[in-house]
C-alpha cells in the first residue's frame, strides 16, 4: 500500500464506531468511556492521578473515547496523545466549539 492510504486507513481505524453489538460500556452513559463519547470534538483539559499524589493535566480536543482509552489532540502541537482512561480523575470541558483555528491561551487556561 501507498503510504496516502495507510494513512486513511489508520485514521478511519482509530476512531471507534458503535451499534447494537456494542459493550454497554460504550453505550451506556453512566459509565465514563460512553459519557466521554458524547463529548468528542469539544475542547477538555484532562488531569490524570499518577502514583498516589501527583495530579498531571493535559488539554485537547477530544478526538476518540475507546472502552479503555481516549485520544487526545494537543493544541500546541497537533500531536495525538493516547492515554488511559483508569487514570483519569477530572475532565473540564469546555462549552465552547473547538476548531483548528482557534488560539488558546493553554498556560493561564482562559478557556476553563
Amino acid at each position: 500500500m501507498e503510504d496516502n492510504q495507510l494513512s486513511n486507513k489508520r485514521q478511519v481505524e482509530e476512531h471507534v464506531t458503535t451499534n447494537a453489538n456494542s459493550p454497554e460500556i460504550l453505550t451506556n452513559n453512566i459509565y465514563t468511556p460512553a459519557f466521554l463519547r458524547q463529548q468528542i470534538g469539544k475542547l477538555v483539559r484532562v488531569e490524570f492521578l499518577i502514583g498516589t499524589n501527583n495530579l498531571v493535566d493535559r488539554i485537547g480536543i477530544l478526538e476518540d473515547v475507546g472502552a479503555s482509552y481516549i485520544l487526545l489532540r494537543a493544541l500546541e502541537s497537533n500531536t495525538t496523545i493516547y492515554a488511559d482512561i483508569y487514570s483519569i480523575k477530572f475532565v473540564t470541558i469546555s462549552n465552547s466549539v473547538a476548531s483548528n483555528n482557534q488560539n488558546y491561551n493553554l498556560y493561564n487556561n482562559s478557556m476553563f
